[in-house]
Protein backbone atom coordinates (compact mmCIF):
# COMPACT_ATOMS: atom_id res chain seq x y z
CA UNK A 1 0.00 0.00 0.00
CA UNK A 2 1.10 3.56 -0.67
CA UNK A 3 0.09 6.94 0.68
CA UNK A 4 -0.24 9.62 -1.98
CA UNK A 5 -0.29 13.21 -0.74
CA UNK A 6 -1.24 15.85 -3.29
CA UNK A 7 -0.90 19.57 -2.68
CA UNK A 8 -2.92 21.50 -5.26
CA UNK A 9 -4.43 24.92 -5.90
CA UNK A 10 -7.88 25.26 -4.28
CA UNK A 11 -9.75 25.86 -7.55
CA UNK A 12 -8.41 22.55 -8.91
CA UNK A 13 -9.94 20.38 -6.15
CA UNK A 14 -13.10 19.36 -8.01
CA UNK A 15 -11.19 18.44 -11.18
CA UNK A 16 -8.67 16.35 -9.24
CA UNK A 17 -11.36 14.69 -7.11
CA UNK A 18 -13.39 13.73 -10.20
CA UNK A 19 -10.33 12.27 -11.95
CA UNK A 20 -9.38 10.24 -8.86
CA UNK A 21 -12.88 8.86 -8.32
CA UNK A 22 -13.06 7.85 -12.01
CA UNK A 23 -10.08 5.58 -11.27
CA UNK A 24 -12.18 3.74 -8.69
CA UNK A 25 -10.79 5.35 -5.55
CA UNK A 26 -13.56 5.28 -2.97
CA UNK A 27 -12.09 7.45 -0.24
CA UNK A 28 -9.84 10.43 0.32
CA UNK A 29 -9.12 13.02 2.98
CA UNK A 30 -9.09 16.68 1.96
CA UNK A 31 -7.60 19.44 4.12
CA UNK A 32 -7.26 23.17 3.66
CA UNK A 33 -3.59 24.01 4.22
CA UNK A 34 -1.25 26.96 3.77
CA UNK A 35 2.30 26.99 2.52
CA UNK A 36 4.82 28.22 0.03
CA UNK A 37 7.65 26.96 -2.08
CA UNK A 38 9.28 28.67 -5.01
CA UNK A 39 6.15 30.79 -5.34
CA UNK A 40 7.21 32.66 -2.16
CA UNK A 41 3.82 34.29 -1.59
CA UNK A 42 2.89 37.73 -2.84
CA UNK A 43 2.22 41.27 -1.68
CA UNK A 44 -1.27 42.72 -1.23
CA UNK A 45 -2.60 46.19 -0.62
CA UNK A 46 -4.96 46.66 2.34
CA UNK A 47 -6.26 50.08 3.36
CA UNK A 48 -3.40 51.75 1.59
CA UNK A 49 -0.69 49.62 3.24
CA UNK A 50 1.25 46.94 1.40
CA UNK A 51 1.93 43.68 3.22
CA UNK A 52 3.49 40.33 2.39
CA UNK A 53 1.33 37.18 2.22
CA UNK A 54 3.86 34.39 2.82
CA UNK A 55 1.61 31.36 3.19
CA UNK A 56 -0.72 30.76 0.26
CA UNK A 57 -3.92 28.70 0.53
CA UNK A 58 -3.63 25.19 -0.87
CA UNK A 59 -5.59 21.94 -0.71
CA UNK A 60 -4.02 18.71 0.52
CA UNK A 61 -5.53 15.43 -0.69
CA UNK A 62 -4.45 12.27 1.14
CA UNK A 63 -5.05 8.83 -0.37
CA UNK A 64 -3.99 5.37 0.74
CA UNK A 65 -4.14 3.02 -2.23
CA UNK A 66 -2.78 -0.28 -3.53
CA UNK A 67 0.74 0.24 -4.91
CA UNK A 68 -0.27 -0.70 -8.47
CA UNK A 69 -2.69 2.27 -8.67
CA UNK A 70 -0.05 4.92 -7.92
CA UNK A 71 1.11 5.61 -11.51
CA UNK A 72 -2.48 6.19 -12.71
CA UNK A 73 -3.21 8.48 -9.76
CA UNK A 74 -0.05 10.51 -10.35
CA UNK A 75 -0.91 10.90 -14.04
CA UNK A 76 -4.50 11.97 -13.26
CA UNK A 77 -3.43 14.53 -10.64
CA UNK A 78 -0.74 16.00 -12.88
CA UNK A 79 -3.20 16.26 -15.77
CA UNK A 80 -5.99 17.88 -13.74
CA UNK A 81 -4.00 20.07 -11.32
CA UNK A 82 -1.41 21.35 -13.77
CA UNK A 83 -1.71 24.86 -15.16
CA UNK A 84 1.90 25.22 -16.27
CA UNK A 85 2.39 28.06 -13.80
CA UNK A 86 4.40 28.29 -10.62
CA UNK A 87 2.55 27.01 -7.54
CA UNK A 88 0.73 24.10 -9.20
CA UNK A 89 1.68 21.88 -6.26
CA UNK A 90 3.46 18.67 -5.35
CA UNK A 91 2.78 14.95 -5.09
CA UNK A 92 4.45 12.81 -2.41
CA UNK A 93 4.33 9.00 -2.36
CA UNK A 94 5.29 7.02 0.75
CA UNK A 95 4.97 3.42 1.93
CA UNK A 96 2.16 2.45 4.31
CA UNK A 97 3.07 -0.44 6.58
CA UNK A 98 -0.36 -1.12 8.00
CA UNK A 99 -3.98 -0.02 7.66
CA UNK A 100 -6.82 -0.98 10.00
CA UNK A 101 -10.54 -0.30 9.60
CA UNK A 102 -11.68 0.57 13.11
CA UNK A 103 -15.29 -0.59 12.69
CA UNK A 104 -14.55 -4.12 11.44
CA UNK A 105 -10.92 -4.73 12.37
CA UNK A 106 -10.02 -5.48 8.73
CA UNK A 107 -6.35 -4.92 7.96
CA UNK A 108 -4.20 -4.34 4.91
CA UNK A 109 -5.70 -3.67 1.48
CA UNK A 110 -9.10 -5.02 2.62
CA UNK A 111 -9.35 -2.09 5.03
CA UNK A 112 -9.17 0.48 2.24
Amino acid sequence: MKKVECIVKPFKLDDVKNAITELGISGMTVSEVRGFGRQKGHTELYRGAEYQVDFLPKIKIDLVVPADMVPAIIEAVQREAGTGRIGDGKIFVTDVEQSIRIRTGETGPESL
